[in-house]
Parts: structure tokens; sequence; C-alpha cells
């Protein structure tokens, strides 16, 4: 792969393969770090039937929440409703069927597909519903929930800088769950701020190694706030 040039110059080449019913694993938290231009493309493909794995569904009108306007989500895996009515309206509904996850078993489902393990313990949820239906072990007197890794067919993952071999450094909190997604798919795009040539990036600062990443896009960026608290004048 060395000397192999990743970066795609428009959103249709960077999402091309991506059919209906497929699972895509998606970065961020809440809005912050989030791949916009590759979710705004996933709605401008009219892509329908996705399960969706994420910490949450954006809001309304903004971010993975965009793609329940035209009910294109069949499946959200995530932590949390979040500030977003119309996920909390289809849920209700039934129209939107939703896996709640505990966080950091989310983000090990993640981790833990993109390592090739199928499988982890876990003695999160124990004894709630979480655990219904799952494998319950004893280790050390203490019982554990076995919990099924996850790949997705595509992971979009928004990063601060990216070289073209697909090398990626998050920034700062929009770190979040985009490394953990960025290993999780068997087509990784990487949607960046800024994308500099191989060997611009201290190799000791680089979060996501290249070897991970298919997919490099040059991304602009709204980075709209989900909640905005000011002081009073």
């Amino acid at each position: 792969m060395a000397g192999f040039n990743k970066v795609v110059s428009s959103y249709e080449e960077a999402l091309a393969g991506l059919e209906d019913n497929m699972t895509v694993i998606a970065g961020g938290f809440g809005l912050c770090g989030i791949p916009e231009g590759l979710i705004i493309e996933i709605k401008h493909k009219g892509t329908t039937g996705l399960t969706v794995v994420s910490n949450n569904c954006g809001v309304d009108g903004f971010g993975l929440g965009i793609l329940l306007e035209d009910k294109q989500i069949k499946k959200m895996v995530a932590s949390y409703v979040g500030e977003n009515a119309l996920f909390e309206q289809q849920l209700l509904n039934g129209e939107l069927e939703v896996e709640l996850t505990p966080q950091g078993t989310l983000a090990e489902k993640m981790r833990a597909g993109g390592a090739g393990i199928p499988a982890f313990y876990t003695a999160t949820g124990v004894g709630t519903v979480v655990a219904e239906g799952k494998d319950i072990k004893q280790f050390d007197g203490r019982d554990y929930v076995l919990e099924p890794s996850i790949v997705g067919d595509f992971a979009i993952v928004k990063a601060w800088k990216a070289d073209r071999f697909g090398n990626c450094v998050y920034r700062h909190t929009a770190m979040n769950f985009n490394p953990m997604a960025a290993t999780a798919g068997k087509i990784t795009v990487v949607e960046a701020e800024e994308i500099v040539e191989p060997g611009e990036l201290e190799p000791s600062q680089i979060h996501t190694p290249g070897i991970y990443v298919q997919r490099v896009i040059k991304g602009q960026f709204e980075k709209r706030i989900e909640k905005r608290t000011v002081r009073g004048a």
C-alpha cells in the first residue's frame, strides 16, 4: 500500500458501494466530531433500510438526524436518544428499531470488531434488560454478560488532519468515538478538515493508522453547537 493515494475528489466517490440495508458505523458524540458531509451524501443518495451504529442520532435537522426525516434508518444502535424529537417519535411509534447500548460497551463493540474479536464479556448491564437473552458467565465470583462486537459495511469518521495514505489525527474531544469507528468498517471513509502530505504528521501523534482507511475526502464543516450556553451581559 506504500504510496497509495486514498484521497477522493467527490462525496459520491467517497461513498461508492453504499447500498440499502447495509450497516454504517458513524463517529462523533452529539454534534462533536461528526462527518457532516458524508452524512449529507447518504441523505442525497436516498439509501434506505440502514442500520446505523453511533453514540446517538444527532439532532432534528442536523447530523444523523437528517437521515430520520425520510426514514432511511431502519435500526439505530446507540447509547441514548439525545436531543432528537424525531428519533423519540419514531421510536415510540414503532417506526424505528432502537438497540440502546451502554456507552462504554458500545465503544468496546466497535474496538473489538476492529481488532477481530467476535465478542467479549463485561459486567456492565448485568441484571438489567441489557443482559436479557445473552450468555452470562461468572469470573472470580462476579457475573459478566457476553456482548457481540460490531463490524460495519461502512464506517464514516471525521478527522482534524489526514494525509494521503489515510493516517489520521483527531482534535481534542472531537476524537470521541472516531478512532474505534474507524477500525470497525469494512470500508472506512474519513472526512478531514485538512489533508496533508505523507510525512507531515508526526508518527507518534497519529491516532488512526492509514491501514484502517480506504478513502479520504476534504470536508467543509459547520461545526454547529448542540446546546449553546452563554453568560448574561
